[in-house]
């Protein structure tokens, strides 16, 4: 009894944590049906990401401001901050819930995570 029962907990744990993964987005209507109507926010961060291609905000107290497209499977953008072009990118984007995560030259740079609100 008490073998099953640990087997039980422990498939419950490893399903849950699968679960609780963050799934890729593979296509432009699944990104915008996960961003339209909300901000993307994070410390110091409250960003707008519309159907129409366009990225609007606040990072820390610079709007951020820009364009975006999507192409190949990817989320590619540009982005100017507070005055500073950030220049041209293509990212991987992951939702998990109420998470969004962004990661930079195609899944293999630095990753962001923003809370949708």
């Amino acid at each position: 009894m008490k073998v099953t029962l640990a087997t039980c907990a422990a498939f419950f744990v490893l399903s849950t944590a699968a679960y609780a993964d963050f799934q890729t987005v593979k296509n432009q209507s699944d990104f915008v049906s996960a961003v339209t109507g909300k901000k993307l926010t994070r410390p110091l961060v409250e960003l707008r990401v519309s159907a129409d291609g366009a990225i609007s905000g606040k990072g820390a107290v610079w709007d951020v401001s820009g364009s975006w497209v999507w192409k190949d499977g990817f989320f590619c953008r540009t982005l100017e901050w507070g005055g500073d072009d950030l220049g041209y990118n293509c990212q991987e984007v992951e939702v998990n819930g109420g998470k969004i995560r962004f990661t930079s030259d195609k899944g293999a740079g630095d990753s962001a995570d923003f809370t949708l609100r």
